[in-house]
């Protein structure tokens, strides 16, 4: 599994976060929400280190990442994440 972050997604969360150069952003799983890979669940995010990562990319000096516990979540699908111009907010896509 990939996760591909857009330098546009990365700067909308480094600026709305307030995160720093070297800083870590977590992609979990939670219960509930809407617009997430399967029906009832979607994803969270979380400022906090890496402990057993599955998947990891850092763009702009942030580390974006997913944690092994939540991997049963992406069923061996991608994750893209692009900055939505019209909503001015970051958009997941699966594949």
């Amino acid at each position: 599994m990939k996760i591909v972050v857009t330098e546009d997604a990365a700067n909308w969360y480094k600026q709305e976060l307030h995160l720093k150069d070297n800083d870590s952003l977590r992609f979990f799983v939670r219960y509930g929400g809407f617009g997430g890979q399967i029906p009832g669940f979607s994803l969270g995010v979380s400022e906090e280190s890496p402990i057993q990562v599955h998947a990891s990319t850092t763009v702009n000096k942030i580390t974006f990442f997913i944690e092994e516990a939540d991997e049963w979540y992406f069923e061996d699908k991608n994750l893209h994440i692009h900055f939505d111009k019209e909503h001015q907010e970051p958009m997941f896509i699966y594949k």
